[in-house]
């Protein structure tokens, strides 16, 4: 099992910057993904980021230039630092970690979710 919690939400001004966090424990050995999600009102939940255990960045083709996620494999921390902030941006983050576990094939452990609120 791994718990995730995010922290670092608000609200922010427009073209402002936020740097998100997010604490995983547990058992972490079999994560080979941890990613940051979003999901805004009335939207679908969409991947922003994704940072494996080898060290890849991957970023969904809305988030290239604007969002960096990065990861700290000591202290089991991945965050996400998001710059020019735009209202659009309004959503609730998700931490997300992913495990190949070899008998129960693919889960994924989500945090609870850290508000993200953009004014114009």
């Amino acid at each position: 099992q791994v718990q995730l919690v995010e922290s670092g939400g608000g609200l922010v001004q427009a073209g402002g910057s936020l740097r998100l966090s997010c604490a995983a424990s547990g058992t972490m050995h079999g994560i080979n993904t941890m990613n940051w999600y979003r999901q805004a009102p009335g939207k679908q939940r969409e991947l922003i980021a994704t940072v494996m255990s080898g060290g890849k960045t991957t970023y969904a083709n809305f988030a290239e230039g604007r969002f960096n996620i990065s990861r700290d494999f000591a202290k089991n921390t991945v965050s996400l630092q998001i710059t020019s902030l735009k209202p659009e941006d309004t959503a609730v983050y998700y931490c997300n970690a992913g495990e190949l576990h070899p008998v129960r094939g693919p889960i994924m452990y989500w945090g609870q979710g850290t508000q993200v609120t953009v004014s114009s």
